[in-house]
């Protein structure tokens, strides 16, 4: 929260700017690797993103502090790297209930390029164990990746709109199993990554050696009681 001569300026603000820069930057970094300009744009670009990073460097926050934009309470974290709108690395993912589970779309460009055309299968991890979370997280559950297994079908293609779901196979105790598949969106009945996850409550001593450093975004020893990398569920149609 912060104040101008007009007084208070709304939370919405700086989450819009927040996201407005992680719109553009995700923009840059799709340009930065598909830009056929001559060498001397590309550092003069160089030098301005420099310049860029320095207005932005002058205040930061330490690994150990939450953002003051996060919300763990609804499970709101901005700069998460799958569904983080201020993230520069995040597609972003927007996760939707739907039935028991959950599901996504998502289209990738040529910056998460593995194989000539295709989506590095490493993307497919990231964004299973993010969906795989996010549908512990709509049964209620809570937990972090204790094993995390997928089957590649298939190349997902790029600049092609993905189907992402998931949902609660088991649970038991402090342990939990999630399974899910990602297919073209036009074809999702053809399922490309199928993936299985097993995510562990850690114990109360693991908790607190976990985060037991954590702060909030003025410093105050703020661990969250349910620390999870899965992010709220969008209830919107």
């Amino acid at each position: 929260m912060t104040s101008n001569d007009s007084g208070t300026i709304p939370d919405a603000e700086p989450l819009a700017a927040a996201a407005d820069l992680g719109t553009a930057l995700r923009e840059l970094i799709e340009v930065s690797v598909t830009t056929t300009v001559a060498a001397a744009e590309v550092r003069g670009a160089a030098e301005l993103v420099r310049q860029a990073t320095e207005r932005l460097a002058v205040a930061r926050r330490s690994p150990a502090q939450l953002p003051a934009l996060d919300d763990l309470t609804r499970g709101r974290r901005v700069f998460n790297p799958v569904t983080g709108v201020g993230s520069a690395l995040a597609p972003p993912l927007v996760v939707h209930r739907d039935g028991d589970g959950v599901v996504a779309q998502v289209t990738l460009g040529v910056a998460y390029e593995g194989p000539p055309s295709f989506v590095h299968g490493g993307m497919s991890a990231l964004l299973m164990d993010q969906l795989l979370g996010s549908a512990a997280a709509a049964a209620g559950l809570w937990g972090m990746t204790a094993h995390l297994e997928l089957d590649y079908r298939g190349p997902l293609p790029l600049e092609t709109a993905l189907s992402l779901r998931a949902g609660v196979a088991e649970s038991s105790g402090r342990k939990s199993v999630i399974t899910g598949t990602i297919a073209l969106a036009d074809d999702p009945d053809r399922v490309l990554v199928e993936a299985r996850g097993v995510f562990v409550m850690p114990r109360p001593e693991k908790v607190d050696a976990y985060f037991g450093s954590i702060t909030d975004a003025t410093g105050r020893h703020t661990p969250p009681s349910r620390p999870s990398d899965a992010t709220a569920v969008d209830e919107r149609s």
